[in-house]
C-alpha cells in the first residue's frame, strides 16, 4: 500500500521549486534527498527529491527532473507516494489498525479500532467499545500483546476498569470444587 507524504502546490522562484503540503509525520525522515517518489498522476512518473528545505513559511522542494517555474507549476497537487511496506516489524500505520476487530485476551469481543491518538508517553488505540463508548488504550506491549492486521483483530489486556467489557468468567457452578456437605 502507498501512502502519501505530500501534495505539491505551487512554484516558488524560478528555479522549479515547489511548496509542499506535508502529509506525513515524519517529514525529517521521509523528504531527503535523494529519496525517489512514485507519482499519483500518469505521465509524471517518479520524482527524485533534489533538495529540501524548512522555514517558519513552510515545506520546499526541487526535484532533479524539474529545472523551471513552467514545469514546476505543472505539478501543482500532484501526490508524493512512498511504500508502507518499508517499516519495522512491530510498527504499524493507523490506517492498518483501523476497522481492526479488538478483543480481549480471552476472545471476548471489546469493540473495534477506530483510530490511534499520539499521546505525550505512547499512542493510545482509540476503541469504540461494544456498549458504544470510547476508550484511550496506550499502546505498549503490555496492554496490546498482539496486533494480527491479516487477521484482522487485536488482543487487548487492560487493567480493570479501564474498557466497560470484562472477560468472561467461569461458571460458578461448572468449576466450582465440592464443598463438604454438598449434594452428589
Amino acid at each position: 500500500m502507498e501512502l502519501v507524504v505530500a501534495r505539491i502546490g505551487g512554484p516558488r522562484g524560478v528555479k522549479g521549486e515547489v511548496r509542499l503540503d506535508v502529509r506525513t509525520d515524519r517529514p525529517g525522515a521521509r523528504l531527503t534527498p535523494g529519496t525517489v517518489f512514485v507519482t499519483d498522476r500518469d505521465g509524471t512518473g517518479y520524482l527524485t527529491l533534489a533538495t529540501v528545505r524548512h522555514d517558519a513559511k513552510g515545506w520546499f522542494a526541487r526535484f532533479a527532473e524539474v529545472s523551471d517555474r513552467e514545469a514546476a507549476g505543472a505539478l501543482r497537487g500532484t501526490l508524493l507516494l512512498a511504500d508502507s511496506g518499508a517499516g519495522e516489524p512491530d510498527a504499524w500505520y493507523a490506517h492498518e489498525l483501523r476497522g481492526l476487530a479488538a478483543v480481549l485476551p480471552d476472545g471476548t469481543p471489546a469493540g473495534e479500532v477506530v483510530g490511534v491518538v499520539s499521546g505525550s508517553a505512547q499512542d493510545l488505540v482509540e476503541i469504540r467499545e461494544v456498549g458504544g463508548g470510547v476508550a484511550l488504550v496506550p499502546f505498549v506491549r503490555a496492554l496490546v500483546p498482539v496486533v494480527d492486521v491479516e487477521g484482522g483483530r487485536m488482543v487487548v489486556d487492560p487493567p480493570a476498569g479501564l474498557l466497560a467489557v470484562r472477560p468472561a468468567e467461569p461458571d460458578d457452578m461448572d468449576d466450582a470444587a465440592p464443598r463438604p456437605g454438598d449434594q452428589p
